[in-house]
């Protein structure tokens, strides 16, 4: 699950993405949008980038033999490193680059794996319920053998607009049962809400009732004391923060070595995560925080007290 941010619509970047991931791979997808055309949506979804080999692959495919250096990369790589299916070394690579100024192939779009929902004018979530049902039906979960994945994006399931959107505890009925339907078939779902609209208590059930729980977060245009603390400011158009990870038929929880990633758009085409990187102090005002910091009670103080 996606927490929304109200003022910027940085979750839609991430559906994209992951949209467009699954059907690269054609895997069949679900998507379900509080608009009343959700198809339309499928025109924004990104084209994956072309690699710098396959660039010039297809730019000189008969100049191959004449290069002193390809060689070289073969005998490292080999020659079929990376294929147009997203296949390197016989493994499937699940994880692609998208130009988000490219839209997506039609012939990806077509076919029966597409399929989209719009529950804006839908008094309940039975409805909503039964298409996953169905949906899901299709990825039995048998015996280890995995043929085929499935994928649903649900956007905005608490939006204003849809007639439902007052009724807290259907809402989390719903999720209830789509995370025990997704628990027993082959498919991943995600489903973003803004938190600002429902109760602190229901947000928190919710929050609680997610795998993996995200939240986004838009930061200003033009705020100087992040320009002067973070590196590559002027890339980064907001925040990602990991809150909650997957941890099925476990008590123990995943710590990882970061919560808070910047998202960045690269060329104003590529989406790019990174770890928050501090940066350097001007030696003007101090050595470094490690040595201008000190706790409360401690005999030195320094500009930071905590």
């Amino acid at each position: 699950m996606v927490m929304e941010d109200p003022e910027a619509p940085h979750h839609m970047l991430l559906l994209r993405n992951f949209m467009a991931q699954g059907l690269v791979h054609n895997q069949p997808l679900l998507y379900a949008s509080p608009n009343r055309d959700p198809r339309g949506f499928l025109g924004t979804l990104p084209s994956p980038a072309a690699s710098k080999d396959d660039k010039s692959r297809q730019r000189d495919p008969d100049q191959e033999k004449g290069l002193r250096i390809a060689w070289q990369y073969k005998k490292y790589f080999g020659e079929n490193q990376l294929n147009f299916d997203g296949q390197r070394d016989g493994k499937h690579e699940y994880s692609n680059e998208f130009d988000l100024r490219k839209p997506l192939e039609r012939h990806f779009l077509s076919g029966q794996r597409v399929e989209c929902v719009s529950f804006q004018d839908c008094p309940n979530l039975s409805a909503l319920q039964d298409h996953c049902a169905t949906f899901l039906s299709q990825f039995p979960r048998n015996d280890g053998n995995i043929s085929c994945v499935g994928r649903i994006a649900i956007q905005s399931i608490c939006a204003p607009q849809c007639e439902y959107s007052n009724m807290e505890w259907d809402m989390l009925s719903f999720i209830r049962s789509l995370k025990s339907m997704v628990r027993s078939s082959n498919a991943v779902a995600i489903v973003t809400f803004p938190p600002s609209l429902l109760s602190p208590s229901f947000c928190k059930r919710w929050q609680h009732m997610s795998d993996t729980l995200l939240s986004v977060k838009a930061i200003p245009d033009e705020d100087k004391e992040l320009a002067q603390l973070l590196t590559g400011y002027q890339d980064m158009v907001g925040f990602l923060n990991v809150h909650k990870v997957a941890r099925i038929n476990t008590q123990v929880p995943l710590i990882l070595e970061a919560t808070t990633f910047s998202i960045k758009l690269q060329k104003r085409r590529f989406l790019v995560l990174e770890c928050l990187n501090q940066a350097p102090v001007d030696g003007s005002s101090g050595a470094s925080y490690g040595t201008s910091g000190s706790c409360s009670g401690s005999s030195k103080t320094g500009n930071l007290d905590f």
